[in-house]
């Protein structure tokens, strides 16, 4: 999509207002609706923000046409229940065949794994990520306390007893099996990457500094096409709507008329968030 620029027009103060058929988008409903588009810049968040809206009323002419309920109430406020009735209506979203759940399976194997799993104890050194003093303080207590696991690793528990600030501290840090996504980010990127063992030196979170023992690791293992027959469906089913959505959209673009902007290849964004 995309909108004029004022600095382009013929004597440049203001830009052509957008208007679907005979209905115009006021300024202020763009200004009003820009705070559900956080985007990286003003300009940004303007322009989803006006699709939106567009979008909106195309769906809202095509369902009066049709002699639908409104889109969107006397309040302003959109009608998901109808929006659903009128895209069920006029959508024809092909459901994908095994051939093709197949063939995107083979050409996507990266897609289907077993995450890595990890049996991790570990230890926390409490430390705010702007305590530059406890951080640094924390950090060599923690390099003195892997010094000693590397002589006597059965002292783990009792450390984590003593130190860690983790409520698994009762359990000797014991955090059981983990997988990708369940802890803290920074945390788990590191986690990924670390052979059976304890790892020798500590590891920085937003909390603070983790020793870490990775007691068991099991690598990643592909998945049967079995087992994600339903996944790979599903995610067929949605990029088919997506591009029924597109195709749909541009369609009403063209019947109803929209000037001031243009929907582009990303339409359906508008509907698919």
């Amino acid at each position: 999509m995309q909108m004029i620029e004022v600095e382009n027009l013929p004597g440049g103060s203001a830009a052509p207002p957008i208007r679907v058929g005979d209905v115009a988008i006021a300024e202020e409903a763009i200004a009003q609706e820009m705070q559900y588009h956080p985007s990286e810049s003003v300009s940004d968040a303007q322009l989803k923000a006006a699709r939106a809206l567009v979008v909106r009323e195309l769906l809202s002419q095509r369902a009066a046409e049709l002699g639908l309920a409104p889109i969107v109430d006397d309040k302003g406020v959109e009608n998901d229940a109808a929006m659903t009735e009128l895209l069920d209506r006029e959508l024809v979203v092909p459901e994908p065949d095994e051939a093709a759940c197949q063939r995107f399976f083979e050409a996507h194997p990266e897609r289907f794994f077993e995450p890595v799993q990890l049996q991790v104890r570990h230890i926390l050194l409490l430390a705010a990520p702007e305590d530059a003093q406890a951080r640094d303080a924390q950090y060599h207590q923690g390099v003195e306390l892997l010094e000693e696991l590397a002589v006597a690793p059965e002292r783990f528990t009792e450390f984590a007893l003593r130190h860690s600030a983790c409520p698994s501290k009762d359990e000797g840090g014991e955090l059981g099996w983990l997988t990708t996504g369940q802890t803290v980010p920074e945390l788990d990127r590191a986690l990924q990457h670390l052979p059976e063992g304890l790892h020798n030196r500590p590891l920085a979170s937003r909390y603070g500094w983790h020793l870490v023992s990775i007691d068991k690791r099991i690598e990643a293992q592909p998945l049967p096409f079995e087992a994600v027959a339903d996944k790979v469906r599903h995610t067929l089913h949605e990029q088919a709507t997506r591009r029924a959505l597109r195709h749909y959209l541009l369609a009403l673009e063209e019947t109803y008329g929209v000037e001031g902007l243009a929907l582009d290849e990303d339409a359906d964004g508008a509907l698919m968030q």
